[in-house]
């Protein structure tokens, strides 16, 4: 099996310091680390070697950015090496045209070019070895959830074997959580990895057995099937699950959506909708957590979500649709408008103070929505429909358009905080 590690290119780097003579490797030091490797001493004691060999502190780091061992470093070191920067050597390490982790070092002198590529082959080697299981079996939690989640597994007792074979016990009932990450900066790395093994960390902490899957979107979607005996266990989970992604990741913005608890395992397709139709609400109303028996009216859109979304997106395109494609074109307010039109009782003044803008403006708008769409928010029947073709919008996780009013004659719609709206 072709092994590399780093650069296919170029030999790994040279340590950055003052001293530019290669080290000297102590004999034996590589034989320690090729026996550590072939008794399957485990990752700590093959790292310890490894810093005996390149006579250097070492980190080991898996392709989630999860630390899997560090040797050599003394703890006001340890910081420094995991951070990289100045002096720190850091190599990737690959089997074949697979990247299984990072080998991050900090030597006292360059070591020998052969030696560190040597070293970081049997490096690579050992992580795809001792992690290969692990990843397995993440894979085949993920494929289970996708399948249970999708309905297509629905046999009860196949449901609870295949979940018994994850080491998930679902006899007792569970749950779904469904969590999305968005970065607010740019982020390096495997970093939708990242919170997949963050969130898997807290649910099993609070709820053993939890298996989950990750969906690559603009943000990372985490879906989990959480084992729980009571409802009071899920919110348990949910709250382990969030307060650890708000500490293991505060350059992201999260949003998680919980399930009612579901005592048949044949029930879990149908939590998992109730997830995604809370997590969407959320997300479209800037919430971090939202539990689906507090989404409200939206509750009443389930079975169309569920059973016939196809209808649900046709409602949608039929009342606020145009709506949307207009404010994206012209980077006009119409949708939020209605929104707050709607939310202040088909108030035009109290809409007017609400959006900083004039009541004209407000008119205006309302009536050129009126015209591109076909419906009278100003009537109990229109507002019926565009009320529920904005929640139908939220449920269906369509994001609504932001952006600054430029309509013609509205002078963009703003005022300064303050300014008389009459």
């Amino acid at each position: 099996m072709p092994v590399c590690a780093g650069s296919h290119n170029s030999p790994v780097p040279a340590a950055r310091g003052k001293q530019k003579t290669p080290a000297k490797t102590e004999e034996g030091t590589l034989d320690a680390l090729a026996e550590a490797v072939e008794s399957g001493a485990g990752l700590p004691a093959v790292a310890r070697a490894a810093s005996k060999v390149l006579n250097a502190s070492v980190a080991l780091i898996d392709r989630s950015s999860a630390v899997l061992a560090v040797a050599g470093a003394a703890p006001d070191q340890e910081e420094k090496l995991l951070a990289g920067g100045e002096g720190i050597v850091s190599v990737e390490l690959r089997v074949a045209d697979a990247a299984v982790g990072e080998l991050r070092y900090r030597a006292t002198a360059a070591p020998d070019a052969a030696i560190a590529r040597m070293v970081s082959t049997l490096l690579a080697l050992e992580l795809e070895r001792a992690r290969s299981p692990e990843w397995a079996s993440e894979e085949a939690a993920a494929g289970f959830v996708r399948a249970v989640l999708g309905r297509k597994v629905t046999d009860r007792g196949d449901i609870l074997a295949r979940a018994a074979e994850l080491g998930a016990d679902l006899e007792r009932g569970a749950g779904v959580l469904i969590t999305r990450a968005t970065p607010r900066a740019a982020q390096a790395g495997e970093w939708r990895a990242r919170v997949l093994t963050v969130a898997l960390r807290a649910l099993r902490s609070a709820a053993s057995g939890s298996l989950a899957f990750l969906e690559d979107r603009d943000s990372a979607e985490v879906g989990a099937i959480v084992p729980a005996e009571d409802d009071e266990r899920l919110g348990r989970a949910g709250e382990a699950l969030e307060l650890e992604l708000a500490e293991s990741l505060p350059g992201f913005s999260i949003t998680i959506g919980r399930s009612r608890r579901a005592g048949d395992p044949v029930d879990l397709y149908r939590a998992g909708k109730e997830a995604l139709l809370a997590a969407n609400v959320a997300e479209a109303e800037g919430l971090s957590v939202l539990a689906f028996e507090d989404t409200g009216a939206y509750r009443l859109l389930l079975p169309a979500m569920s059973d016939d979304p196809a209808e649900l997106q046709r409602f949608h395109d039929e009342t606020v649709a145009p709506l949307v494609a207009y404010d994206e074109q012209y980077e006009t307010e119409l949708v939020a408008t209605i929104e707050a039109y709607l939310e202040n009782d088909g108030n035009v003044a109290a809409t007017a103070k609400r959006l900083f803008t004039h009541r004209h403006t407000i008119r205006y708008r309302l009536e050129r929505a009126k015209e591109l769409c076909g419906h009278d928010v100003s009537s109990t029947e229109g507002r019926e429909k565009l009320g529920l073709g904005l929640k139908a919008m939220r449920v269906l996780g369509i994001a609504a358009p932001r952006g600054p009013a430029l309509e013609p004659g509205a002078e963009a719609g703003q005022v300064p905080r303050g300014a008389e709206t009459d």
